[in-house]
């Protein structure tokens, strides 16, 4: 199989890259084209859907990578505190150094889900989609920790928002110190 990347892939992870970067509405086509080096006409044979459809995708490569990481990462250690404290610790690494703004490129949906949630339910339901999917990663980990359904539902919800408000503070500030907040406060949480 060749290594080389197809047109739709070049335009998908252009555009993916953007998105994150800049957000759905100051990523324009035209940029996603010239960022990707694929050949005009391409975009629309790919995405006939147009920005929509790409963005949509977007979010889904998006999901299934970061799950990937959520799922190696809780891996790593049969104990739940440590797992968890292991996996926020990989993501507070992404802002240890902020500059190039290009380290966030897999930085998760919140900010995109927060720009388009009250003007496009396609890409609304793309972010909940998204959520829900490393919610329930993380509600596996607990229950194969011993965790009862509703206390492994009620943490598993509790970490997920934790971990996008503190990413939302780590941009602002420019600096770990949110996660790195909440990675002390794991064990009490998930005291039983």
């Amino acid at each position: 199989m060749s290594s080389k990347k197809s047109s739709r892939e070049k335009i998908l992870e252009a555009a993916t890259e953007l998105f994150h970067l800049k957000g759905y509405h100051a990523t324009g086509l035209s940029q996603i084209i010239q960022e990707s080096g694929a050949p005009k006409g391409s975009l629309y044979y790919h995405f006939p859907n147009g920005k929509e459809q790409l963005a949509v995708e977007a979010i889904h490569l998006s999901a299934t990578r970061i799950a990937a990481e959520i799922e190696q990462n809780l891996a790593a250690f049969e104990d739940p505190v440590k797992a968890f404290q292991y996996h926020i610790e990989s993501i507070s690494e992404i802002f240890h150094d902020i500059e190039p703004i290009s380290n966030l490129k897999n930085v998760p949906m919140g900010l995109l889900a927060m720009e388009t949630a009250f003007v496009n339910e396609n890409l609304r339901q793309a972010c909940e989609e998204t959520f829900d999917i490393w919610g329930n990663l993380y509600y596996e980990k607990l229950r194969s920790s011993g965790f009862n359904e509703e206390r492994a539902f009620l943490i598993s919800k509790t970490i997920s928002a934790l971990i996008e408000g503190a990413i939302t503070l780590c941009i602002t500030k420019k600096s770990d110190e949110p996660l790195i907040h909440i990675n002390k406060m794991i064990p009490l949480l998930l005291t039983q």
